[in-house]
């Protein structure tokens, strides 16, 4: 099955050929057609499945640009990801030239308004930065067709249910409500269903997409050695590019200074660091002027760079479902990743929670002198 075949038009298929991209992925083909069709949809998939061009697409092709008014939003949890999916949409922008708006805190407001000026039809957006704009009249969603919620888990878990309940008083009763998720629990169904009518579920499983090329190893250590634990890997495996992820934002600052004091090509990512600076960062991460980005889970929730070729969790995550997050970060289309887990003694039972899970025993790895 190709892209074509889908109902997507020869302009955009021609755009994702341009771009490497021949061959829809298990989530694409599940949900295209059902998104063109204006059905709602609760779609379970994992960051690095292409989840993205999955409700991207269907978009483009359902939003009429005769049509002046906002036809789609798309909410994210965090600004990266709004970066992320705007810079996705823009490349399509030349297969149908629809206009797009990214709006999201600390980016300048004054330009989002002026941009307002014009007739958007995408409107890409934190759920913060969306209602300043509501409150101020300045983006009228009367005339949605379609809302999508992207990492629906993670705006929960961060706290947007009022937001979103504040938006949704403002989206039409009968616009297409599409949830992506990368975790289908309770309350991202309650979500859901509480704005769908009669959604069509679709889970793609991890497994097929995320672990099957990567290396996963252990190293047992303390959090006294970990540090050192850590730079004999660093040095040894010298990774072309790499996320270190850590527990908390004081944990990321002090590992970000202290491996930038040993000479490591590093830098930090956490909400306290200014947007202006993050977004410089993550375009020296993506060019690979910086090799090491430190990152706690938040900030880098829908991060997906090409050419990540390793992850190290300096700090076990909180839950399974973080740790394949994390780890899916590398090994992405069709290309080897490798990730290795540092753990102290009080986190064995951690691992084995992930052990049993991915159905998988990670192999200890030795560090010699």
């Amino acid at each position: 099955m190709n892209f074509k075949d889908l109902g997507i038009s020869e302009s955009i298929v021609n755009v994702l050929s341009k771009n490497g991209i021949s061959t829809p992925t298990p989530i694409q083909k599940e949900s295209i057609n059902i998104v063109k069709n204006g059905c709602d949809i609760i779609a379970q998939a994992q960051t690095g499945t292409g989840k993205t061009l999955a409700f991207l697409l269907p978009l483009f092709e359902n939003i009429s640009i005769d049509n002046n008014n906002i036809q789609g939003l798309i909410l994210t949890p965090t600004r990266e990801l709004a970066i992320q999916i705007t810079e996705e949409a823009m490349k399509l922008k030349e297969g149908k030239d629809i206009n797009i708006l990214a709006a999201y805190g600390g980016k300048d407001i004054g330009a989002q308004l002026n941009k307002l000026k014009r007739n958007i039809h995408l409107v890409i957006a934190t759920p913060g930065r969306l209602i300043d704009h509501i409150m101020r009249g300045t983006i009228n969603l009367k005339n949605l067709k379609t809302v999508v919620f992207d990492e629906a888990d993670e705006m929960l878990f961060m706290g947007f249910k009022n937001d979103i309940e504040t938006i949704m008083k403002d989206v039409p009763k009968k616009s297409q409500v599409l949830c992506f998720s990368a975790t289908m629990d309770s309350a991202v169904k309650k979500l859901a269903y509480r704005y769908m009518n009669d959604p069509s579920v679709i889970s793609i499983k991890s497994k097929e997409v995320t672990l099957d090329n990567i290396i996963q190893e252990v190293v047992e250590t303390t959090d006294r050695n970990k540090q050192d634990a850590l730079c004999k890997c660093l040095d040894k495996d010298n990774p072309f590019l790499s996320i270190i992820f850590c527990r908390t934002k004081v944990r990321v600052d002090k590992l970000e200074q202290d491996l930038a004091r040993r000479g490591y090509n590093c830098a930090k990512i956490h909400s306290d660091v200014k947007q202006s600076k993050r977004e410089r960062i993550m375009k020296s991460f993506r060019n690979a002027d910086i090799q090491y980005l430190i990152a706690t889970d938040v900030a880098a929730r829908g991060i997906d760079v090409t050419g990540v070729t390793h992850i190290y969790n300096y700090d076990i995550p909180e839950t399974v479902e973080s740790y394949i997050h994390r780890i899916g970060r590398c090994g992405r289309a069709g290309e080897k990743g490798y990730t290795c887990l540092f753990i102290d003694p009080k986190n064995k039972s951690m691992l084995e929670e992930i052990e049993n899970t991915i159905k998988f025993n990670i192999p200890k790895r030795q560090l010699i002198d």
